[in-house]
């Protein structure tokens, strides 16, 4: 069960709806320990005094500040506190913007809004629908864990979600980027921008966050959970793509005839394919082979429809052909391997 946390009200107008925040994402990084490497304990991290090489005790930290000369302005945690922000249990909103007005650039974490308690389900229930409606974002601020956020909210399926948000001068301003000088004097023809928006078109499909998954942490919990058992695993050479475009045409041409539609009018990955008037259908779910039609003896997918299977659906046809190190192979490898198998068994 999720835990909130934060506590407090949206202040409306003279309307109070008590909330409560739960944290909307969890990260799914894989962590590592340090150890030592001959006794494999686990090594702590020590305060060293880089004058003196000594440790130095808890009870003897400070707080200081760098200034621009290399000083420091050591400070008290009392004056800290007395500089806090005002505590306050009210996520005060200020305006309602257009969602298209704001640049992702500024969002940073998301949480839930969820009402806190019976009593304040109808006020929040009369918020959203309101924020619905009008399909406006409310710009609030709030005060958590001592420090004030600036904070976009709007109504999602039911519920209110709120994203704290980078203050202005937080974001970095393109013109420090000096590029200016690299991009302001390049022409691009005419015929490239078009055969550049047609593999756009290519590629358009209904958004599906399962559809992208995190191919490397899911070959690396492979690798250690083999490990773990004593297994001896075979790493295949990696080869990356440096990419290096040097004829841009010619790029575009071969990248409109892999996706499958150097016209417009051709088939749309995950939708509806126009020329045969046939749509993903029953066999697949947003351009994927179904695996319930490989368990009824369709072992092997069209040719060139292995891009379209997950890696999970890739993996399991990997193991019923025996593929060699296929644990440690990414969806691409995956795709490549079982195409090779392809080729060799037709040559045979």
């Amino acid at each position: 069960m999720a835990r909130p946390t934060w506590k407090g009200s949206i202040s409306f107008g003279l309307v109070n709806v008590p909330v409560q925040l739960y944290t909307a994402v969890r990260s799914q990084d894989i962590r590592f320990r340090q150890l030592h490497g001959k006794t494999r304990a686990r090594v702590k991290q020590q305060r060293i005094d880089v004058e003196t090489g000594e440790e130095v005790d808890y009870d003897d930290l400070v707080k200081g500040y760098e200034t621009e000369d290399g000083r420091y302005v050591i400070v008290d945690p009392d004056e800290l506190r007395q500089l806090d922000p005002e505590a306050s249990e009210l996520i005060d909103i200020q305006d309602f913007v257009e969602l298209a007005d704001i640049d992702p650039l500024y969002y940073e974490r998301p949480y839930y809004l969820a009402p806190n308690g019976k009593a304040a389900a109808k006020p929040y229930r009369l918020l959203v629908d309101a924020m619905t409606r009008e399909g406006k974002v409310a710009i609030a601020s709030f005060v958590m864990r001592n420090k004030e956020y600036l904070a976009a909210i709007r109504a999602h399926d039911g519920l209110l979600i709120l994203s704290t948000m980078h203050h202005a001068d937080e974001v970095v301003d393109p013109a420090d980027l000096d590029v200016e000088g690299l991009i302001g004097d390049v022409e691009v023809r005419e015929r490239e921008v078009e055969m550049a928006q047609r593999l756009i078109d290519s590629l358009v499909t209904d958004f599906d966050p399962d559809a992208y998954e995190d191919t490397y942490r899911q070959r690396l919990l492979e690798f250690l959970e083999a490990k773990a058992e004593g297994q001896d695993i075979e790493l295949p050479e990696v080869e990356r793509d440096r990419g290096g475009v040097i004829d841009l045409t010619a790029a575009l041409e071969q990248s409109l005839e892999r996706s499958g539609r150097g016209e417009r009018g051709g088939r749309r990955r995950g939708g509806r394919d126009e020329e045969s008037g046939t749509g993903a259908g029953a066999g697949t779910r947003g351009g994927r082979r179904d695996r319930g039609a490989r368990a009824e003896g369709q072992s092997s997918p069209a040719a060139g429809s292995y891009a379209d299977l997950t890696r999970d659906e890739l993996y399991e046809l990997a193991q019923e052909r025996d593929i060699p190190g296929r644990s440690s192979m990414s969806k691409r490898d995956l795709v490549a391997a079982l195409e090779a198998g392809d080729t060799e068994a037709g040559a045979a």
